[in-house]
């Protein structure tokens, strides 16, 4: 038993790190490129699932604890070369466009209907470029009519 709290927790670790990353070339190359208003935290925080971190830090960890040093070093430290390759503007601009994007989407309020690209779906806002209008419109999910 004590194997897995150690392993889940060294996992815990270094995935946490392998995710800053990966969310901070998302931040700088997605969310900033099409002007998103959206603090890191909030991005961070939203965009974790707890089942998947938590197979991943178990996988990691026991790589780390108990895996021959050698292999454990190819595999941490090819994640961890692809984790900072969001760094890269190219590279983070399309992982946030294969995270977070949603194309060509229809969204209707009481008055209006616009049909676009979603950039960011936050919490309280969505963040839409309507190709009819040619600009960025942020819309208040409590004002969208049905699914999108």
């Amino acid at each position: 038993m004590s194997k897995v709290i150690q392993a889940l927790l060294s996992g815990v670790f270094f995935t946490f790190i392998l995710d800053f990353f990966i969310l901070l070339g998302v931040k700088l190359h997605y969310i900033n490129f099409y002007g998103v208003q959206v603090y890191y935290n909030i991005l961070f925080a939203d965009h974790q699932n707890i089942f998947l971190f938590l197979f991943f830090s178990l996988i990691i960890g026991f790589l780390v604890m108990y895996a021959n040093t050698k292999t454990a070093l190819i595999v941490i430290g090819s994640l961890f070369v692809l984790s900072f390759s969001t760094l890269i503007p190219p590279i983070g601009k399309i992982v946030g466009e294969m995270m977070l994007m949603k194309k060509n989407v229809t969204l209707k309020t009481d008055k209006f209907s616009y049909h676009g690209n979603i950039y960011y779906d936050g919490r309280k806002t969505i963040t839409l470029y309507d190709n009819e209008l040619k600009k960025v419109i942020i819309l208040n999910k409590n004002k969208i009519q049905g699914q999108y």
